[in-house]
């Protein structure tokens, strides 16, 4: 029974390592755990003694993986390796039964699981929810929906946003409006991209019923990888307005467009801001604002709390805007 129970363990022990993953650096060190991705210059290795923790391209001398990985070096170009094999220094071996491959880890711009359709696509977003019942002179029930995703495929990356917002004082209705943006990117090179975009606005209370603008224009991309992103980008924009007394009205305007995110604390808490602001060619106003700035803390893999400040402002046109809303909620992220 002792040598049974030996064998079981060993063999445990045994299937444990075989299926752990190992990376080692250019100092000597080496350290064994699974990798989840490597894409924007970090590997994204996940230990169970550390966390995640993101790597420097540059400082790792080779690897190796059981797992099926696809390894891109270029933008179409992508090979699925059934497992990945010590090499020497800078190289790493890529195993695909009986013809192993031997390449410069430098010429190497993605590693991730193969997806089941699209092997190279990259998708992430979150969906927040915050509530806010307030009992007082004046009862008010607030409630806000808001999602953001991305999917990066190649040289294309699509970007999804909208926000849901209701709210009800004394069981009147007094906010009930809702937006959804879609923005689509062609990376021309690994920094700069161009970018088109569309987004449309409802108001079911407030004067202006519908805001429908598209745009176009360049962008740079100063980082993305898996400890945050930071994009800019300049648009040419035609907006329309549609009033509630039948009115319409449009003008072009030019704008700047920002997306800022970033981990920290080993990715349990994100710093995140979005925004654009832009002035109307027609001089009708100074400027006008539309942005959010927040916090997110995983509490699990999947679920967060976040709270968000949103700033809406318009200076310099008749009937000047300015709103700051604050909400506190919980949220779900891929």
């Amino acid at each position: 029974m002792l040598s049974r129970s030996l064998l079981c363990m060993a063999l445990a022990a045994a299937s444990s390592a075989t299926f752990a993953d190992t990376v080692w650096l250019k100092n000597g060190d080496r350290l064994t755990g699974t990798i989840r991705v490597f894409d924007g210059g970090k590997l994204v290795l996940e230990t169970d003694y550390g966390g995640t923790i993101p790597l420097d391209w540059k400082k790792i001398a080779t690897l190796e993986s059981d797992r099926e990985l696809l390894i891109k070096q270029g933008d179409f170009d992508g090979e699925r390796a059934k497992s990945l094999h010590r090499a020497e220094d800078g190289k790493v071996i890529l195993a695909n039964g009986e013809a192993p491959k031997e390449v410069e880890l430098a010429s190497i711009e993605q590693i991730m699981k193969p997806k089941p359709l699209v092997e190279d696509l990259t998708w992430t977003g979150n969906v927040d929810l915050s509530l806010d019942y307030k009992r007082a002179d004046k009862d008010t029930d607030d409630y806000d929906v808001d999602f953001n995703t991305k999917a990066r495929h190649g040289r294309w990356r699509h970007n999804a946003s909208g926000e849901y917002n209701r709210e009800f004082t004394d069981e009147v209705k007094t906010t009930d409006n809702w937006e959804a943006e879609y923005a689509l990117d062609r990376f021309i090179t690994d920094k700069f991209f161009w970018q088109g975009r569309g987004e449309y606005k409802r108001d079911k209370i407030e004067d202006l019923e519908r805001q429908r603008t598209l745009g176009t224009g360049p962008g740079y991309q100063f980082w993305d990888d898996e400890l945050g992103a930071f994009s800019l980008a300049g648009l040419v924009n035609r907006t329309d307005y549609d009033f509630s007394n039948g009115e319409k009205e449009n003008f072009y305007s030019l704008s700047t467009k920002w997306d800022y995110n970033r981990y920290l604390v080993g990715k349990t808490v994100e710093f995140f801001t979005t925004g654009e602001i832009g002035r109307p060619l027609d001089n009708t106003a100074d400027y006008a604002l539309d942005a959010e700035m927040g916090l997110r803390y995983k509490v699990t893999d999947w679920a967060s709390l976040n709270v968000k400040a949103e700033k809406d402002q318009v200076s310099g046109a008749e009937g000047d805007v300015d709103e700051t809303r604050y909400t506190v909620g919980f949220g779900v992220g891929w």
